[in-house]
């Protein structure tokens, strides 16, 4: 039988309440102390702590006074021994993250779900927090920082950046420590109340200016074992006072989740640009984080952009988001679960439906306030809960004793009952001064209550006519500089056109060849650079049309996206155009597709299609191979466009990233060294190929040497392959190592630095060498024959180990 759990949760809000009541519906837990609590979390499993959530010795003595041990002047991990009873310490506030809470009680043998102190600089430091994102490339708002003492400097930086700034002290200040100036002489002045005046005290020690983003906000809460990231549904709270979103800054008014605007896209998006990259980097740093990642997002034009990290539950987005955990949903599982760095072994499910949470404040938060009000709760609706905030217990009754008095939170299946469910609450609860705001979830309705008159557009359903537009005038010179004899090197009509006699063939038979990049383009795609794949996919294609003796002619493409960025496009569509120049042929046409909803994100596909003619005679493979002509191989630039899905596989299991340095290559990254484009081999053997010197050509692509090569021969033919002839390049090396990849998987898989391989005729091997060096092939391997034996023999493979 799994152990029981004892637990103290830190803190005194109406978060810490929600965490409570939840995890006391755990068959695991035994009991709950809050410490210090407030007048509504002691009940049932759960007891108040009278110790303050800044006092670890007394947390610690707390802890272990309720176990098998005393405290008593011995050192602290002395008590690790004791296997006190209070097994899992769960804080609310940020403040003792920040002052290194986890690591008080990991010295005593007890598992804290937060952060060590090093992770919690992503809330206790803004500064640190935006080098962090600047470093692993997290969407954020441009910034500067500046310290208290460089006030002149960074007055000068707002009265000449050119854009509206938001300012931000960078240390812990309660949540009241940025400021939004709509002028440039009001940010001048908020300088002034940060560095000067220093109204945020040591929190405004160093001070952040980021750009102004513009957008709807979304909260994400994220659990974390420092691995594995798992988001609770997206909402949205309301921080200032007044209903419209006026007034000044509190704590926040109130909150509801699933926000409508974070569809399943966007919630996709925020997961894979923002909490796995994070979760990733900190590890990788060296402060890996588990516990609950708590990120500030705004949506903007071009994206979700992280407007600051937190690392605790949120206030009041807490008391919605518990109520939509489902009834099985064990939170104190999920927890130890991540304390225990296997949160992927346990469940977490949401409820469909909607949650609300609205605050009951007191007069004249968030300014002053007064206090001892005696608070009167009704019978609350059904699916209503009243969480306590700022709430003490006396003789007289529950008083008001914060300025956030009860946070009332509700489901419904649907967000109007909801709302309807928490209001209905508020009005149960009565006290002097009770202050809430009517509007709570007002941004959702709204844009569902309008109606469906407007007007549509195939913009407005995600297509942009114009950006085509403006696509096919970005890239009509890189396809101008493909013409050649037969084409004209111009599109944008219904079709291209291609005149064959004009390209001088007098019996010529048409060759068609068509591919694609594979999962090379994830890795282009991740890296951000677009201008090679279309190389790559030229050459998938040419290469294929050379094999068989032909000339390529021209070359059409298709581009498939959900949303058309034109620089991506055009970057793309100058590869394809570099290629064809590579290869000799016309890029006379293509398809450009925008389909929103049919592609994740920023994610596009490519395909490609080109035709090449060859004289009737020349056609290979020739009907001649035999028995003893010799196996010639030129060298390929590196993976070329096969077995990435294996290589990507890799990079993952030895944890590093594309902009890391190449373990196989100097001065690139990994992502660069990867993304080397496939060689097109056109230009070098079209001239020995139309004198009549190559008997057949085998491309090495998937499949490697044992699928690819018995391609070209005679059914009842095979040949031997010594390995050995050449030095296997780094990358392969690597790929061998880092994967445990076995040399006849590697065969079978990769071109192995060989991306072609030509079958001559033994007496016209010098010949065929001097046509390939003419063309510019400075190294020609002769790696085999064929043999009378079906298949491919391997010899020398012992060499790759060596």
């Amino acid at each position: 039988m799994a152990e029981l759990l004892r637990i103290l949760v830190i803190g005194a809000g109406g978060r810490e309440h929600a965490l409570a009541w939840k995890l006391s519906q755990s068959p695991r837990v035994e009991q709950i102390y809050v410490a210090p609590g407030n007048g509504g979390t002691s009940g049932g499993k759960v007891v108040n702590a009278a110790v303050s959530a800044g006092d670890f010795p007394g947390l610690v003595k707390f802890a272990v006074d309720n176990g098998v041990g005393s405290f008593n002047a011995l050192r602290l991990q002395e008590y690790s021994a004791f296997l006190s009873k209070v097994n899992l310490v769960v804080p609310g506030p940020e403040q003792p993250l920040v002052d290194g809470i986890e690591t008080v009680f990991r010295k005593v043998g007890i598992p804290v779900f937060g952060p060590s102190a090093k992770a919690a600089r992503m809330e206790g430091s803004k500064a640190f927090s935006k080098a962090f994102m600047a470093r692993n490339k997290i969407p954020t708002a441009a910034y500067r920082t500046f310290l208290s003492s460089q006030h002149e400097d960074a007055v000068k930086y707002v009265q000449e950046c050119g854009h509206r700034v938001v300012l931000k002290a960078s240390g812990l200040a309660a949540g009241k420590g940025v400021l939004i100036p709509e002028t440039t002489e009001e940010s001048v002045e908020g300088l002034k109340q940060i560095m000067v005046k220093r109204e945020f005290g040591e929190a405004g020690d160093e001070v952040v200016i980021e750009e102004y983003l513009e957008g709807p906000e979304l909260s994400v809460l994220a659990f974390s074992d420092g691995y594995t990231v798992v988001p609770l549904p997206a909402a949205q709270d309301h921080k200032r006072i007044g209903e419209g979103d006026t007034g000044p800054n509190t704590g926040g008014m109130g909150a509801y989740a699933p926000a409508p605007i974070a569809t399943a896209e966007v919630i996709a998006r925020i997961t894979k640009e923002t909490l796995q990259p994070t979760i990733d980097g900190m590890r990788r740093e060296g402060f890996p984080f588990v516990g609950l990642l708590f990120t500030g997002f705004m949506l903007t034009a071009s994206g979700p952009k992280v407007l600051e990290y937190n690392v605790r539950f949120g206030d009041p987005e807490t008391e919605a988001l518990m109520l939509l955990l489902t009834e099985d949903t064990d939170l104190a599982e999920v927890m130890l679960a991540c304390c225990e760095r296997r949160l992927d072994a346990v469940s977490l499910s949401i409820k469909p439906g909607f949650a609300v949470s609205v605050v009951l404040a007191s007069s004249g938060y968030p300014g002053s306030y007064p206090k001892g009000k005696i608070i009167r709760e009704g019978v609350l609706a059904e699916g209503a809960i009243a969480f306590h905030a700022g709430t003490s217990k006396t003789s007289e009754g529950v008083v008001t004793s914060g300025g956030r008095v009860i946070a009332v939170a509700a489901w419904a299946p649907s967000l109007e009952e909801a709302l309807r469910r928490a209001y209905a609450g508020c009005d149960a609860i009565e006290f002097d001064g009770k202050t809430l705001r009517r509007d709570i979830a007002h941004r959702a309705l709204s844009a569902s209550s309008k109606t469906d008159s407007t007007s549509l557009t195939y913009a407005s359903a995600g297509v942009s006519v114009d950006a085509g537009n403006a696509l096919v005038e970005a890239i009509k010179p890189a396809v101008r500089s493909t013409r050649r004899t037969g084409a004209d090197g111009e599109i944008g009509g219904f079709g291209g056109v291609f005149d064959l006699k004009a390209a001088g063939y007098s019996d010529p038979l048409l060759v068609s060849g068509t591919d694609g990049v594979g999962t090379k383009l994830r890795v282009a795609i991740e890296c951000g650079k677009h201008d090679t794949v279309g190389i790559d996919l030229v050459a998938m294609s040419v290469n294929d049309l050379i094999v068989q003796g032909a000339e390529p002619l021209y070359f059409l493409d298709y581009y498939g996206c959900s949303k058309l960025d034109v620089s991506v496009c055009a970057g793309v569509v100058g590869g394809i155009a570099e290629g064809c120049r590579q290869a000799g042929c016309a890029l006379i046409g293509g398809e450009t597709a925008e389909m929103p909803g049919m592609y994740q994100d920023d994610d596009y596909d490519l395909a490609g299609f080109a035709v090449g003619a060859v004289e009737r005679h020349l056609l290979l493979p020739q009907p001649s191979i035999r028995p003893g002509d010799v196996l010639l191989g030129l060298p390929s630039s590196g993976v070329h466009s096969n077995g990435f899905s294996l290589v990507r596989r890799i990079v993952s299991r030895c944890g590093l990233r594309y902009d890391s340095p190449s373990p196989f290559s100097s001065n690139a990254t990994l992502g660069e060294s990867l993304l080397e484009p496939t060689r097109i081999y056109v230009r070098s053997l079209l001239p020995a190929c139309r004198a009549g010197l190559i008997k057949g050509i085998s491309h090495i692509t998937g499949g490697g040497f044992t699928e690819n090569i018995p391609r070209c021969l005679p059914k009842h033919l095979g040949c031997y392959v010594d390995v050995s002839v050449w030095k296997l390049p780094g990358v392969f090396r690597w790929i061998m190592k880092e994967g445990n990849v076995e040399a006849k998987e590697m065969a079978r898989t990769f071109n192995n630095g060989i991306g072609m391989v030509l079958v001559v005729d033994e007496q016209q091997v010098a010949a065929v060498k001097t046509s390939l060096a003419e063309a510019g092939e400075t190294l020609v391997y002769e790696i085999g024959k064929v043999s009378e034996t079906p298949g491919v023999e391997l010899r020398g493979i012992e060499s790759w180990a060596s």
